[in-house]
């Protein structure tokens, strides 16, 4: 095919992968010399904590990259690696290269933008256009508005106008492999510079015992697994002990698997499976989430809805253990304190306990939605900025179709209907594991019979609850007051 530019560089970030990448398949068909780069962006990695699970999936998943680009062209330089900042990093390596043009993956988190824009900028000096192409959703920006030309405020509209727009253009995969043969040699003098965890400045996490695979290959092990499973979907999703959830979370994260891929999965099957058309909603959310942030940047450090800014959340010294208990998984509550102890132990936590543990700070504990964002962002190992926000803006009733202010867990009763046995809590929590089922949930209420038994002392071995749900139930409506007039989502 006759490529109109001569040498090009494709800027990997969050597509992690060979199949079905747009910007990679763009940038192949542009130019007749492509290389590919990804960059350890200094001034993301730098405020991370030195033993982080996303960095050791990041690193690995980088490494293999490298390996299957070298497969797919033999003779070619692979992955270039950098560590540095992007802005600096990409375009002093365009200019040794040579190249008239950068290609790269949307990415709408308002700091990329900027790092984006500043990118731009400096290659135009040099005289090197930047283009960007879709890849990490389905649908993007503005390519699902209402009637009148707006964006969504309200899910189920979102999702009909997502479902009637989708057909097999929207879902086809980009042949990345046809046009390989554009892959370039290391020109002499540009080093590949592949950085050890260590040159980076980290030290291995717990992700190897944990057994989280990495990479493309380890996405579609995964995937194949799933989709043994996905009928059941719909159902054991709710149950954190159950094998459930497809865990394609983190690969979606980094692009290690293609949104495009998955959701011809779900589409395909999503007429005969409820569980497959469960899972594809859960894709539409996803999509539902991005645009949001596109469309409404302030939700990063507001709400979406600002009336739910007048809120007067609880601060001081009080408010400070309160949150550090909710943190450390000691608030007397087993669900809670279990779903706490999942992610600070491997990184992951199961959707449903999620929205509990989000629920319990915003209105058990009274304490800002802001706090527990920060503290998924850091701890996640899918941490996904437009989706955190959203999870956390649904649970505090402040974003785009959240739950109503009156919808309040409790988080006894979600315990008991979703742990019955409480599997999943006596897995976190072994000091409570001998105590009989029924006295699992709420340890406070057990028999002296049943803790002796169990050699359980409430407040020695396991804290007492140290807030009373009822009485918590209503400070928080009265705390809601400043906006309950306003509190049912805006009509899309």
């Amino acid at each position: 095919m006759d490529r109109p530019l001569e040498r090009a560089l494709v800027w990997l970030r969050r597509d992690l992968r060979i199949d079905d990448n747009a910007a990679l398949y763009h940038g192949l068909r542009m130019a007749r010399e492509v290389w590919c780069v990804f960059v350890y962006d200094t001034p993301l990695l730098d405020p991370l904590p030195r033993a982080d699970r996303r960095v050791d999936f990041l690193h690995a998943s980088v490494g293999a990259l490298d390996a299957a680009l070298r497969g797919l062209a033999p003779g070619s330089a692979g992955l270039l690696q950098r560590h540095g900042a992007a802005v600096d990093e990409l375009p002093r390596l365009a200019a040794a290269l040579q190249v008239q043009a950068v290609v790269a993956s949307h990415d709408d988190d308002p700091a990329a933008l900027a790092r984006d824009a500043t990118v731009r900028e400096r290659l135009a000096g040099i005289g090197c256009a930047m283009h960007t192409v879709k890849d990490h959703v389905v649908f993007e920006r503005s390519e699902v508005l209402t009637q009148g030309g707006q964006p969504y405020a309200v899910f189920t509209p979102y999702k009909r106008a997502w479902l009637a727009r989708l057909d097999d253009f929207y879902l086809k995969a980009y042949p990345v492999a046809r046009h390989a043969g554009a892959l370039a040699a290391r020109p002499p003098g540009i080093a590949h510079g592949a950085p050890t965890l260590q040159q980076l400045g980290f030290v291995p996490s717990n992700l190897a015992s944990l057994k989280i695979p990495t990479g493309e290959a380890g996405a579609q092990a995964l995937l194949d697994d799933f989709l043994g499973r996905i009928d059941d979907y719909g159902e054991a999703r709710d149950f954190p002990a159950v094998k459930g959830p497809s865990y394609l979370s983190i690969h979606l994260r980094f692009g290690t698997v293609s949104i495009r891929r998955l959701a011809r999965e779900a589409q395909a099957r999503a007429e005969a499976s409820e569980g497959a058309a469960t899972w594809r909603s859960e894709l539409v959310w996803r999509d539902f989430y991005h645009q949001v942030l596109h469309h409404h940047p302030h939700v990063v450090g507001q709400a979406f809805r600002p009336e739910y800014d007048r809120i007067a959340w609880e601060i001081g010294p009080a408010a400070d253990e309160a949150f550090a208990a909710w943190c450390e998984g000691r608030t007397g509550y087993p669900l809670v304190d279990a779903a706490m102890a999942q992610i600070n132990t491997t990184g992951y936590m199961h959707n449903r306990l999620r929205m509990v543990v989000a629920s319990f700070l915003v209105k058990d504990l009274g304490l800002d939605w802001r706090r527990g964002e920060a503290y998924f962002a850091t701890h996640l190992n899918d941490f996904d900025l437009a989706a955190n926000n959203g999870g956390w803006q649904w649970a505090a009733s402040s974003g785009c179709d959240a739950q109503p202010y009156f919808r309040i867990f409790n988080p006894v009763t979600q315990s008991e209907r979703f742990d019955p046995q409480g599997r999943f809590i006596r897995r976190y929590l072994p000091q409570l594991a001998a105590l009989p089922d029924a006295a699992l949930h709420a340890p406070w209420r057990a028999r002296p019979v049943d803790l002796a038994a169990a050699g359980l002392v409430i407040g020695r071995d396991y804290p007492a609850p140290i807030v009373d749900h009822d009485a918590a139930r209503q400070r928080t409506l009265a705390r809601y007051a400043v906006v309950k007039d306003r509190s049912v989502g805006t009509p899309a």
